[in-house]
């Protein structure tokens, strides 16, 4: 009987597999009921594995106490270091998984200890070859020597679940062959099996611990048991590649699908160098910092437009190609968010940057954080004193990293609860953000993320990001050109933004049912300026011949000093525009004539038309009837403009 679940070998007495076609295709997923089942029923092998696990990281501590003691943090670091790794690594997968994630964090841990976690990334200790190539022969149906033209004769690189080797094909493709780790399930499964039982008890001890530890557990094993499928992995290598492989900057390997099996991946070889190798980039004439804005960008898009997103970017799955290019490994690991939680996620940033808590604190019972009935009385206000003084900057200074913090110790103090899928996004997050502080400790991954937030907001057709761009542009009926100003200057920075794309996109939606309030307000705001201008140009032109014939200068009226910036950001935006990729005057004309052909702009004029004219009677009413505007004079020889 041929083993081809990681339940079926681990519970032989509650389920058997006769053939491959007694396997229903999802029989390999994460599921604890069994794993419960089968380990309650074994106390003392969980009972040993716990002290395996305890001791160690109980030694490590009381070597550290007892280095600050003694004043030799510092000289023992290195120390530390190495022994931390070693603990690790002898712990198996699931923690070796944890260091991996603590090899990207210089701002949480150590240089020294940096340099050795980073081992943990692909320099693990490898299993025999003899293992490795009966797995080959059982998953693949033939011996290694058969199947490949060359096959290294030892590992090139050894991880958390298995071992690569350098291959060829028969056919002459040079390729990476992924060998699984043997009895890797089971080690995997008992330490799930503690962590779950531990969430448990914390949820129910931890009154004020009012995240769902177990939910969290049950995510990241939900993630780790995908891994341990080869063939799954290279279905969302596929996956990956069709929605991001179109980006210039992004290669993702080929999968060659005769040569795979659940425990065996045969992928394209990819010659790169790992990101965090920041000299040997530089000496191929490579920036690592734009590779790793590449790489921040890619998540965005991962994130917030396709919500399929890589879960584990550490800086072995992430390579710089000779030709500059960045190239994603390692598809084992990754995860899904709901269409309702992406655009939840931008209209938190567009709230976040309105500074409207109250809005923020509603997208958080949206993003599933909060429970509808929540009482939002004490939390609108923490919101404000975590991000209120934040923001004095701009939300593009933050540091993603001490949001996540600052929302941690809230969150702890008030009834939030961290949803899973949120624990697996700022892993991701937090991670590619450590690789990148390593590369350049000024990187903002805010910073680099609100172009593609602005881009978003501006062309994209979805209602719920129109709704946000409204929030944006508007407020109390008026609109913010400087607003506007900023999100088309950061969308400029933007990958795929062009004039083309924008105009569409923007003359669609207004000239739609959903746009007439911006046609109503936007129709406001030009009768307003043009009225401003109008009557500042005559102010201007009687101003200039009072001086010439000697006769005493009025002051403005108050309006006109008021409000004389919007005709000026109206200009900005208007060269902001012309100066956008794909921009071209010609087709630019032609797509105002049809416009102007619509009978929405055709109304749009006459309502700025009958506007200007009912503003000008009101004018004159005043001037004529009730007062003249001002009553001071300025001497003759200086003019107000």
């Amino acid at each position: 009987m041929k083993e081809y679940t990681v339940i079926s070998s681990i519970l032989p007495d509650t389920i058997t597999v006769e053939s491959v076609a007694d396997i229903d295709d999802e029989s390999w997923r994460y599921n604890y009921e069994l794993i419960n089942a089968y380990h309650d029923k074994r106390p003392w092998q969980v009972v040993k594995r716990f002290f395996s696990v305890v001791l160690p990281f109980l030694s490590f501590s009381i070597n550290l106490w007892w280095d600050r003691t003694t004043n030799s943090v510092e000289r023992n670091e290195r120390k530390r270091g190495s022994q931390l790794r070693t603990i690790l690594t002898r712990l198996g997968p699931t923690y070796i998984k944890i260091g991996q994630a603590l090899s990207t964090r210089p701002d949480l841990v150590p240089p020294a200890y940096i340099e050795e976690l980073t081992i943990l990334q692909d320099q693990l200790p490898s299993f025999p070859n003899d293992v490795a190539h009966s797995f080959i022969e059982e998953e693949l149906g033939a011996t290694p020597e058969v199947i490949y033209a060359y096959l290294s004769p030892e590992p090139i690189a050894a991880a958390s679940l298995g071992q690569v080797y350098q291959g060829i094909l028969q056919t002459g493709e040079k390729v990476a062959v992924k060998v699984q780790r043997p009895d890797l399930s089971e080690a995997i499964m008992l330490d799930i099996y503690i962590m779950r039982r531990l969430a448990e008890f914390a949820n129910s001890r931890f009154k004020k611990m009012r995240s769902d530890l177990v939910a969290i557990i049950d995510e990241l094993a939900g993630r780790i048991f995908e891994e341990l499928n080869y063939t799954h992995e290279g279905h969302n290598a596929e996956r990956f590649a069709e929605l991001y492989g179109h980006i210039p900057e992004i290669y993702v390997p080929k999968i060659y699908w005769q040569y795979c099996g659940r425990k065996v991946l045969t992928m394209e070889w990819i010659d790169g160098t790992k990101l965090t190798n920041i000299k040997e980039i530089q000496a191929q004439g490579i920036d690592a910092t734009h590779l790793v804005e590449v790489g921040v960008n890619c998540s965005l898009r991962q994130l917030l437009e396709h919500g399929f997103f890589h879960a584990d970017p550490h800086p072995g799955n992430l390579l710089a190609m000779p030709d500059g290019r960045l190239a994603y490994l390692d598809f084992g690991m990754m995860s899904t968010i709901k269409p309702y939680q992406r655009y939840g996620l931008i209209e938190a940033v567009v709230h976040l940057v309105n500074r409207d808590f109250e809005a923020l604190a509603y997208d958080y019972i949206k993003l599933d954080f909060l429970k509808p009935d929540t009482d939002l009385t004490p939390i609108i206000p923490a919101l404000g004193a975590v991000f209120g003084n934040a923001l004095g900057a701009s939300v593009a200074e933050l540091n993603f990293k001490s949001i996540t913090d600052k929302m941690s110790a809230m969150m702890y103090e008030l009834p939030f609860s961290v949803p899973a899928y949120y624990a697996l996004i700022i892993r991701s997050m937090v991670t590619l953000e450590g690789i990148a502080i390593g590369i350049d400790p000024n990187f903002k991954v805010l910073s680099k993320a609100y172009p593609y937030i602005a881009k978003r907001l501006l062309i994209d057709p979805s209602p719920e990001l129109r709704n946000s761009l409204k929030d944006l542009l508007f407020k109390d009926g008026t609109f913010r050109w400087n607003r506007l100003e900023n999100l088309l200057k950061n969308a400029q920075n933007s990958q795929d933004y062009n004039f083309s794309k924008i105009f569409d996109q923007a003359s669609d939606y207004l000239f739609s049912e959903r746009g007439s309030f911006i046609r109503e307000n936007l129709t406001q705001e030009i009768i307003n300026a043009l009225d401003v201008f109008g009557r500042r140009s005559i102010y201007n032109f009687s101003t200039s011949i009072r001086e010439q014939i000697g006769l005493p200068i009025s002051n403005p009226p108050a309006e006109l000093e008021q409000n004389p910036g919007n005709l000026d950001l109206l200009r900005r935006v208007f060269a902001i525009i012309k100066d956008t990729p794909g921009f071209d005057i010609n087709q630019a004309i032609l797509a105002l004539v049809k416009l102007i052909q619509k009978p929405e702009t055709q109304h749009m004029g006459q309502q700025i038309f009958a506007g200007l004219a009912q503003k000008s009677l009101i004018h004159l009413i005043r001037s004529l009837l009730i007062e003249p505007e001002t009553t001071n004079k300025l001497p003759p020889t200086t003019r107000r403009t």
